[in-house]
């Protein structure tokens, strides 16, 4: 598997990946949940070369991630919006941040919390069931082949275990 490649790979994680699967994608994503909207001053927040900055918004308004939105006409000027695509890695976003939480903050702790608007409480992200609402983790699936499989397969192991 090749990583120019990825966007034709038969698994959703990997034509994920061909789109936001690198690090600067993803601060420029943090950013934009942070409401950051202007080239200058993702720029500035990251400390991120013009042209890497340029590629990873061009890239992610090509996949529809964003929207360039102009906010100002002469001279014309844009700026970057999270469109519903965009806004739907917002739990992806969350699942990271809180295993980062766990795993990678200092003894300090967490250099942000996320406080939930409705009740006042700070949250964390959690996987539920769709259909139950029970908690979900990777001992509690399993996995089969969908109808965009294209004739792949699951891993031996996999199939062996039913996971």
């Amino acid at each position: 598997m090749r990583w120019e490649e990825l966007d034709r790979e038969p698994c959703s994680l990997a034509r994920s990946l061909s789109i936001v699967g690198d690090r600067w994608t993803l601060l420029v994503l943090r950013e934009c949940f942070l409401r950051v909207r202007r080239f200058e001053e993702f720029e500035q927040r990251l400390g991120i070369a013009r042209h890497v900055l340029a590629d990873r918004l061009k890239k992610l308004a090509d996949a529809g991630v964003l929207a360039k939105v102009p906010y100002q006409e002469r001279p014309r000027r844009e700026e970057y919006r999270l469109t519903e695509k965009g806004l739907d890695l917002y739990p992806v976003m969350l699942a990271l941040l809180d295993w980062g939480d766990k795993w990678m903050a200092g003894e300090e702790g967490p250099p942000v919390i996320r406080r939930h608007k409705s009740c006042g409480k700070i949250a964390r992200a959690v996987q539920i069931c769709s259909e139950c609402g029970e908690p979900m983790g990777a001992r509690d699936m399993t996995v089969e082949l969908g109808p965009g499989a294209s004739g792949g397969e699951l891993p031996p192991a996999a199939k062996a275990e039913g996971k």
